[in-house]
């Protein structure tokens, strides 16, 4: 089956949030389905270096290992850390970690984020919440997952009907909606 979460989450770094993604560094927490979602295209961006870090350093290290190739073929870098190792500060840090979802610490460094840092939590609404504050605490520029699922939808719907749908004021929407204004 397609999957169109990596090419949202693409489009709303892009157009939504505005950053030019090529040649950055970008470090993913996680390494369960949502990360292997983004992946491969976060890879076809062609990062400088790609890292993924992982409760379980195996796990990161087998999805690593699956991608490998893709990497090679535009020119990524990318290898597998442990959560404790993850590195220093990256240009885009997305966290596809349980940690929202199960309302957990956030699992790494704050040394992973510099001021301007583009932090992205999978998540949206409450439970990106603790995320998206400790990433501005650091100076990173928060952002949730509320893109990305919008522009996940438009490309599944072109895909399947041949219309690409203008996200913005469904993204408006929902933002509104969201923020208990009604």
């Amino acid at each position: 089956g397609d999957n169109t979460d990596g090419v949202g989450l693409l489009r709303d770094i892009d157009h939504n949030a505005g950053v030019a993604r090529a040649r950055r560094g970008v470090l993913l927490m996680g390494a369960g389905g949502a990360a292997a979602g983004v992946l491969g295209p976060l890879l076809s961006a062609r990062p400088a270096e790609l890292v993924l870090v992982n409760r379980t350093l195996g796990k990161a290290e087998a999805m690593v290992h699956r991608h490998q190739r893709w990497a090679s073929r535009y020119g990524a870098g990318l290898e597998a850390r442990s959560l404790r190792l993850a590195g220093r500060a990256y240009d885009v840090v997305i966290n596809a970690s349980s940690s929202s979802l199960l309302r957990a610490p956030v699992p790494v460094d704050p040394g992973v984020i510099d001021r301007g840092t583009l932090t992205i939590d999978l998540m949206y609404g409450p439970a990106a919440a603790p995320f998206l504050a400790w990433a501005q605490v650091h100076g990173g520029v928060p952002r949730d997952g509320l893109g990305m699922l919008v522009e996940q939808a438009a490309f599944a719907f072109e895909w399947w009907r041949g219309v690409r749908p203008d996200t913005a004021p469904v993204l408006a929407a929902l933002r509104t909606r969201l923020s208990g204004v009604a």
